[in-house]
């Protein structure tokens, strides 16, 4: 990742620093809610039989994928190629807003099954996860906006001399998926 010298500078690397603890922070936020879910369990009302719907395993492909195009991309910055930074940016900006529809889609499945998230319907086993996926979905908002702005600048040619918000915007995303894939592994085995 030190492809480049300003990477190195103090300011860089306490840019880096801040960044590692932001996403610290929200892994600490995610385990906490994971671990109310895990106690939660042992509710006489929790729901036994409930099934993630489809979009949330289409989902979490894409998301992989969206991990791969923007590693693509960053590779492409790395050999300054222009073209190639653009498209795979691009790319993973689509398909952000692919994962995005498909986990508003899982949500519409769950409440079509008759789940409710809040109300005299809900249940605490889909409120949690109303909780933990609407959380997600939230700093992936954030990522997005990310993504609009990396592109905008990468546009503008500020990367070519200053690639920190690039490297940044990488490791943040890559986060992203690595929290989505954790959040569908847990709530695929521990129902």
């Amino acid at each position: 990742m030190s492809f480049h010298p300003s990477l190195l500078t103090p300011q860089s690397k306490a840019k880096r620093m801040m960044l590692w603890f932001a996403m610290i922070s929200m892994t600490m936020m995610f385990a906490g809610l994971t671990s109310a879910y895990v106690v939660s369990k042992a509710r006489p009302d929790w729901l036994t039989d409930f099934r993630l719907p489809a979009a949330f395993h289409l989902s979490t492909l894409v998301i992989l994928l969206s991990s791969f195009t923007f590693w693509m991309a960053f590779s492409m910055l790395k050999r300054d190629n222009t073209n190639g930074v653009t498209r795979y940016t691009i790319i993973t900006l689509i398909l952000a807003v692919v994962f995005s529809i498909s986990q508003w889609v899982g949500f519409s499945n769950i409440v079509a099954d008759g789940y409710y998230f809040t109300g005299a319907e809900s249940t605490v086993t889909t409120s949690f996860l109303y909780v933990l996926v609407l959380t997600h979905f939230a700093h992936l908002i954030g990522g997005i906006v990310v993504l609009l702005v990396v592109l905008i600048r990468h546009l503008k040619g500020v990367y070519l001399n200053k690639p920190l918000g690039f490297s940044l915007a990488h490791t943040f995303w890559h986060f992203l998926g690595f929290l989505w894939l954790y959040l569908f592994v847990f709530l695929f085995f521990l129902r």
